[in-house]
């Protein structure tokens, strides 16, 4: 006679193998997003270090008299910090201030030469970052950040969906094995 413990011994890897795939499936999607929401802001601030190494301004830290609001824009921002990590110009500001992420930030930049991170200067405001060290004329550091918003948004509709199918599958996966167990149970009774 088949026991409750038989049935879990069948529905419980299948299930748990489902759910890890899952996981799988969502970890790297999730990485996969959260790192392309980085190319523009490489290309970015690698262009604008080259150019500032060079003893020039790049043509986005020209004329800055129009900001990027980050709380709100899902647009670029760039600035340029001394060596001294002291503000030098921006296209971008939070709060009206020109945004500065913590030093421990441009520690490991100027000892990696790079550094990408997700930064959350505020509640509600996560900006995927890249800052890059620079050395040539002048010395110094360049941040080029942009809301994740439209990222995250698109890692959480991910998420649903795959949370839905694991209920999809672990749903007919039970089913299945309970069909499996009366099919075996009727053609034991018949024998």
């Amino acid at each position: 006679m088949k026991t409750s413990f038989d049935f879990l011994k069948s529905f419980l890897p299948l299930a748990a193998a489902v759910t890890f795939v899952c996981g799988l499936i969502y970890l790297a999607t999730q990485q996969s997003l959260r790192r392309g929401a980085d190319d523009p802001q490489i290309q970015m601030a690698e262009d604008a270090a080259a150019v500032l190494a060079a003893g020039q301004t790049p043509g986005p830290l020209r004329d800055t008299s129009e900001k990027i609001d980050l709380a709100r824009s899902l647009a670029p921002g760039l600035v340029s910090y001394d060596d001294s990590v002291q503000p030098l110009a921006a296209t971008a500001q939070l709060n009206g201030k020109i945004p500065t992420p913590p030093h421990g930030v441009f520690d490991y930049a100027r000892n990696g030469g790079q550094h990408r991170v997700t930064w959350q200067p505020e509640r509600g405001v996560r900006l995927a970052s890249v800052i890059v060290h620079y050395n040539g004329v002048k010395s110094g550091f360049v941040l080029a950040c942009r809301s994740l918003r439209e990222t995250e948004d698109r890692v959480s509709d991910i998420g649903r969906l795959i949370g839905a199918g694991w209920v999809f599958t672990i749903v007919a996966l039970l089913a299945g094995t309970l069909a499996l167990r009366f099919i075996e149970a009727r053609w034991v009774r018949t024998k």
